[in-house]
């Protein structure tokens, strides 16, 4: 019942505050809140309407999101406890801002600091990415399992390098010189797990672990299969303060990057 109805109040959110700005946005509808970090009148009203509306589907729950934060970084402490909503209003908003529908609007549903559902909705095409653990992970409605992966040379991933550490990037980028691609990622980590799951990437490399960025792609990726993980394989908590993801289309292909990728050049 709960994955309907958050389901169903994404796409509403989405029509009221996302689309009709879609490529209409005013010069004074976007800010720079950080270097390099763009917001816009979307982001803020989407999750507004998030706030107010999530917390009734499920009563004694609360909503983190990324731009209440932003505002008040204290509010990440208390991640860990209780029953959480973390939500990404409009993930990828520099694409956003520049007309691209390559953007997303995410869901995860913590409990004690554990992802336990997750929701990721592309608004310009409506899909809609689901996954419960235990459960496992839908796309539109239709369950989903990754693929085989490819032999090594066949391989093509993202490496996100705008945060990543020089020397972690030289390294990843010589030992995967063989791959059939690398590619600089899609700037939406919506749209970078589902796209490991239906087999059009296979690996993706990250630095920031922001909570609302990465548990409710993790969470539908590990349900349809594959894996992500800290680069030394520790598990991934959006709980827990840290650095660098590696998300893999199977574990096995996961344990393959690490030793590759990874290793001293």
């Amino acid at each position: 019942m709960l994955i309907e109805q958050v389901s169903d109040l994404l796409r509403e959110v989405a029509a009221e505050a996302v689309m009709p700005r879609f490529r209409k946005l005013a010069e004074s509808d976007v800010r720079v809140k950080s270097p390099g970090e763009e917001v816009t009148i979307a982001d803020e009203e989407a999750e507004r309407l998030l706030n107010l509306r999530l917390p009734a589907l499920l009563p004694g729950s609360r909503v983190i999101g990324e731009e209440a934060v932003s505002a008040q970084p204290e509010l990440l402490q208390g991640l860990g406890g209780g029953t959480v909503f973390v939500v990404d209003p409009v993930d990828g908003t520099s694409n956003f801002v520049k007309g691209s529908p390559c953007f997303s609007m995410m869901v995860a549903l913590l409990r004690e600091g554990e992802p336990v559902a997750a929701w990721m909705l592309s608004p310009a095409t409506g899909t809609l990415h689901v996954a419960e653990r235990g459960s496992g992970a839908w796309i539109d409605g239709e369950r989903v399992r990754v693929g085989q992966a490819p032999q090594w040379s066949g391989l093509r991933g993202g490496v996100l390098t705008r945060f990543l550490p020089a020397e972690t990037t030289a390294r990843v980028q010589a030992n995967g010189r063989d791959l059939a691609a690398i590619t600089p990622g899609m700037h939406c980590a919506g749209e970078e797990y589902p796209a490991i799951v239906r087999g059009e990437q296979h690996f993706v490399v990250f630095w920031r672990g922001l909570p609302w960025d990465h548990a409710p792609g993790t969470l539908f990726l590990e349900e349809a299969g594959g894996r992500a993980a800290r680069f030394d394989g520790r598990p991934y908590k959006p709980a827990e303060q840290g650095f660098g993801i590696l998300a893999a289309q199977t574990a096995e292909l996961w344990d393959e990057l690490q030793r590759r990728l990874f290793a001293e050049i």
